[in-house]
């Protein structure tokens, strides 16, 4: 008896089940890959944009800088560049009150606050099913492969270990993929969750300092965005 064998000779629904457990397994490797590549990059972004934002840079240059042809401005990058547009945008209106520009500011800086999270938090419930799903979809398989067995020893005259072994086996490798399915993604959705919700708390930190810094701005006569 060899693994391939056990699977090769499995009944249609357990190789199924084994199917769709490899299928998920897959996807799930590419979620994993596709994860640690984007977060990886936004805490890159966001280290690279704080040493900008807070080494005393001309705002409007750096501005210029994130919104320059050809470059897209991501993450942390995204709610400044948000913000700052806004600012401008009301600062030129006639007679606008200065709260009223606070709060469009703090509006523009919450919705791409809201589009980052959400490409933080992208694929991760994928990964939460497949860690749920997965081994009781295996169980099924098991189940379903352990009674099939058993309903072949019903035509036996006289059941023996080596009658039965290959039935149980092959029907218990359903359950062992199902939980090389679930372990992975289990482990990489509790990391990536972690990690976003890290990130995304720092989003918000910065959302309310950078708020804090053109609140300031936009009480003092004649103050730009400099």
């Amino acid at each position: 008896m060899s693994i391939w064998g056990l699977i090769a000779s499995a009944s249609l629904v357990v190789q199924l089940v084994m199917l769709i457990l490899l299928a998920a397994s897959i996807f799930s490797w590419i979620v994993i890959f596709q994860r640690v590549r984007i977060l990886k990059q936004a805490k890159k972004i966001r280290a690279e944009f704080e040493d900008q934002f807070w080494s005393g840079i001309d705002l409007s240059k750096l501005y210029r800088h994130l919104t320059q042809e050809g470059r897209t401005a991501q993450g942390m990058e995204n709610i400044f560049t948000s913000g700052i547009k806004e600012f401008t945008r009301l600062r030129q209106s006639q007679n606008v009150d200065p709260d009223a520009i606070m709060e469009g500011v703090q509006r523009a800086m919450r919705v791409a606050l809201y589009r980052e999270e959400e490409k933080l938090d992208q694929h991760l419930p994928f990964l939460a099913t497949v860690g749920s799903t997965s081994p009781y979809i295996g169980l099924f398989g098991t189940v379903w492969g352990i009674m099939h067995s058993f309903i072949g020893l019903a035509e036996v005259q006289q059941a023996t270990l080596a009658t039965v072994a290959p039935g149980i086996a092959e029907a218990l490798i359903a359950t062992a993929i199902g939980l090389a399915a679930a372990i992975p993604a289990v482990i990489a959705y509790n990391r990536f969750s972690t990690s976003a919700e890290s990130l995304g708390s720092s989003y918000e930190n910065f959302a309310d300092e950078f708020s804090s810094v053109l609140h300031r701005k936009v009480h003092v006569q004649g103050g730009g965005v400099a």
